[in-house]
This record gives C-alpha cells, structure tokens and sequence, in this order.
C-alpha cells in the first residue's frame, strides 16, 4: 500500500526546521543552514552535488533511503520559493537550479495559479490550488504505486499531520538550538493519539527519529 512518508527531515532540539529571516541567500533563513551540516557530510550528499567524498556511516545510510520507493513528492509554496528578495518572482522555477534533485513529478501547495514547469532531469512541478488533499491525490495518481515524499516546509508538513494524512515521518533531531522559526509540532492536539516513536537512533552527529502512524 503506497503511503505519505516525511524523510531525512531536520529539526532542532527546541524542534525548529526553519529560522527566521528567509531570503535567496539562506533559504532556511538566517543561521537556518546549520541544520543540515549533518547531511552535507554524507557521501550521498557529496554524490547528489558532484563534490564526490563524503562520509559512510548510519547518516549516510538514512540518506540513501531517503528516496527509495518514491514515485512523487508534495511541497509547500515557501518550499519552492520565491523567496521575499527574489528579483523576479514570477520567473523563478525554484531554489535547486536547472536540474532539481527530485527526478520525479513534484506538486505544489500554493494560492497562485500557475502552468507546469518541466525541468532537466524528469522533475515536474506542478502548482495546486485546490488543498493538500487534492495534492495527495494527484502525487499518488502521479507516483503509479510508489510512496509519496512530503518534502515541506514546516507549515506543510504540520497540515498533513494535523489532518492525520501522514504514514510516517523519519526525523533527524539536530544537537542545536535556534530559538525561534517554524516548528512542524505547533498546535497539534490529539497527534499523539495518532502516533508514535518506533525508532530511537543515534549517530555521533545527530539522532534519528522514526515516527508512524498508530494501527487502528
């Protein structure tokens, strides 16, 4: 059964995934990169931007899963930009370049109607205005059996957990702490009836957290 997973998502001890102050040059605002230093060390990562290197290990591994089984993913509008300094915003195709890392049909969450952007490398953006259901829909249609990566922002992801849509989430809790920003557990009562931990996983940088939805 094809599920909606959240994967190799970055939080911070005080569970912040994004700071303040978004803009072309620090998409996960000010200071807001230091939470994805784990992840640029990974072999996986090294690979994905042809810097080559990188480190093996248990972070590697969890990145390597990252996509497997995936057919399609779901973003929010802040996700894919543009950001509040963009130049030009209604010229920006997004924050990954020419050929984004997706490889597969993307839709986004957004208010403003927009055609389908096809990009390098099989990756297709399409922009829904319409719900978070109605884009759940249409990336299971698009992922034909595969699972569905709900790629973000926190806004995003706290709307799919608050409608109990979400089948499991790997969390990567980062040893910092940012103070404020956007949190993805705000204002969820009742999410812990839904769900629960079932993996506890430590490695020397960060801990690893596998959260499922609860058999009914």
């Amino acid at each position: 059964m094809p599920k909606l997973v959240v994967r190799s998502f970055a939080i911070s001890l005080d569970g912040y995934s994004a700071a303040p102050g978004q803009s072309q040059q620090a998409p996960f605002g000010r200071d807001g990169l230091r939470l994805m230093g784990w992840a640029f060390k990974t072999k996986v990562m090294g690979a994905m931007f042809g810097t080559g290197g990188g480190e093996e290990g248990i972070d590697n591994d969890f990145m390597a899963k990252a996509n497997d089984h995936v057919g399609a993913s779901i973003m929010g509008r802040h996700m894919f930009g543009p950001p509040p300094d963009a130049a030009d915003p209604d010229a920006w195709t997004g924050w990954w370049g020419e050929e984004p890392p997706y490889h597969h049909p993307v839709f986004v969450l957004t208010h403003q109607e927009k055609p389908p952007l096809a990009m390098k490398g099989g990756t297709t953006f399409t922009f829904v205005t319409d719900g978070i259901e109605s884009a759940l829909q249409q990336a299971f249609a698009a992922a034909q059996g595969k699972d569905v990566r709900l790629a973000g922002g926190a806004a995003t992801v706290r709307q799919y957990l608050k409608a109990g849509l979400i089948d499991e989430l790997h969390l990567v809790q980062v040893p910092l702490l940012l103070g404020q920003g956007e949190r993805i557990f705000e204002d969820l009562r009742g999410v812990e009836d839904l769900y629960e931990c079932v993996e506890f996983t430590p490695s020397p940088a960060v801990t690893h957290l596998r959260i499922v939805k609860k058999a009914k």
